[in-house]
């Protein structure tokens, strides 16, 4: 709770450095801050956090501190990856408030408790992020991508008002434990109207983690968007999505489950399939990721059709959230520093490991990450979903995500294909500034090291 407060006193900090004349001193502050709000939210994860003034609305129990401490994490890397990115800009202080406000959305996602607060926390969170992707503001992509976003958000969000008013009509609240005690007691008797307020609810999410048939946006919006925004979609936005879709329905809608998890295999289904066939045939490489998010998106929801409430999905997916939110910012980092000339087909990665081998090395680490090949975080991550999926009746899905991934390695390889076995797309050497190179070696370390010990990783999220 602390650290939700501590990120919106930054977001408004953020906006007076203009006027009080302190912009050169706002990262560095904004760093602090971030690491105070770390600290804060580590510190509460013995006791957990829930302020009566605000009618329990928000409460931090261990699952939302497990997720807002990756969140919050991230969000640390990002700010150091986008030291130089806005230094040009007249307007950096506005977005550094925007990226702050996208995070307490993004933080109000994994804590919240009733639905009014799911719903304000998808907005404050999605609000800034179509400004961002807009933000560069003489691309035309980039204005393509704002303006998608922008509209598919918002037809997402009315379909979750709508299902969010269809539930409160049946059950009266809009609480989630009021929802679930409602529900057992009255199984039997649920209108017709309360199911399809479920399934409205289910595409909004769906749309939100683009997942298939629900993903259009995602490419054309990743591949216009600034590539640091990108990242920031890819690993924050993911996360605290998919904290909010296991909350939603593992605590709200865990009774009625035979209803939803059907429809789910088939979107995770649609997705696996989509997902990693469009991806192989992509040249560039922010849309070939774009639809790699759709495949990991396929992969965590897969934990929440298992519908599992215990230990075993919690930890498959906080463990998955950490492992692909560090390879997508190492990868991204890359991308970054190696995309500057603006071409982002993949062949601009062509000779990569002559031209610059550290940033070739963590780039392959991250797609080796990405793909779920050992020693890396992403094969510990799939494993620990398959484990909570092979009990389940869903078996069949499990065979659909490793032929599926096979798939996904043909097209991570390509990249690292190019950066050891093509000839160098230009002489010229990759500049990366010292912050890029030290975020880019610290999360490719950390995807090796939380590959190496899974098992210290579960242990330190057990809740």
């Amino acid at each position: 709770m602390k650290g939700l407060l501590i990120i919106s006193g930054l977001g408004i900090l953020a906006m007076l450095a203009e006027v009080f004349k302190f912009r050169k001193l706002l990262l560095p502050l904004i760093l602090l801050g971030i690491v105070a709000a770390y600290v804060f939210n580590f510190m509460e994860w013995k006791t957990g956090m829930s302020i009566s003034y605000f009618d329990n609305m928000i409460s931090f129990d261990k699952p939302a501190i497990a997720f807002s401490g990756i969140i919050i994490a991230t969000a640390f890397f990002w700010f150091i990856l986008a030291n130089d990115y806005f230094e040009d800009e007249s307007n950096l202080v506005d977005h550094f408030a925007l990226v702050l406000f996208a995070l307490v959305g993004a933080l109000m996602l994994t804590a919240f408790t009733n639905m009014t607060t799911l719903f304000l926390g998808i907005e404050i969170m999605s609000i800034p992020l179509y400004v961002l992707a807009a933000s560069k503001k003489k691309d035309i992509r980039s204005n393509e991508a704002g303006f998608k976003y922008l509209i598919m958000g918002s037809f997402a969000s009315a379909f979750l008002l709508f299902g969010i008013a269809l539930i409160y009509g049946a059950t009266g609240s809009f609480d989630l434990n009021e929802i679930r005690t409602y529900i057992a007691s009255n199984v039997s008797a649920l209108p017709t109207f309360f199911y399809a307020g479920i399934v409205m609810m289910l595409v909004a999410m769906c749309f939100k983690v683009s997942a298939a048939p629900f993903h259009f946006w995602a490419p054309d919006v990743y591949e216009g968007s600034p590539t640091l925004i990108t990242a920031l979609m890819s690993t924050v936005v993911k996360t605290a999505a998919f904290a909010a879709f296991m909350r939603l329905f593992l605590i709200a809608f865990a009774d009625v489950s035979e209803m939803w998890t059907g429809i789910l295999a088939v979107i995770v289904a649609l997705s696996l399939i989509i997902a990693n066939f469009s991806a192989a045939m992509q040249n560039n490489v922010k849309r070939m990721l774009a639809y790699s998010s759709i495949s990991h998106a396929a992969f965590m929801l897969m934990v929440v059709m298992a519908n599992i409430r215990s230990n075993i999905s919690l930890d498959a997916i906080i463990y998955y959230s950490l492992a692909y939110s560090i390879g997508s910012i190492a990868s991204f980092g890359v991308v970054y520093n190696v995309t500057r000339n603006g071409n982002e087909n993949i062949d601009s990665f062509n000779g990569l490991g002559k031209r610059h081998p550290l940033l070739a090395f963590c780039m392959t680490v991250a797609m080796l990450s990405l793909a779920g090949i050992p020693v890396t975080a992403g094969f510990f991550a799939k494993y620990f979903v398959f484990t909570t999926v092979i009990g389940t009746t869903y078996k069949w899905l499990l065979i659909l995500a490793v032929l599926t991934s096979a798939v996904g390695v043909y097209y991570y390889l390509r990249v690292v294909i190019a950066m050891y076995f093509k000839d160098k797309y230009e002489e010229s050497e990759v500049p990366v500034e010292m912050s890029n190179r030290f975020v880019i070696v610290v999360t490719t370390v950390l995807t090796l090291a939380i590959g190496i010990m899974p098992g210290f990783i579960a242990e330190m999220f057990k809740l």
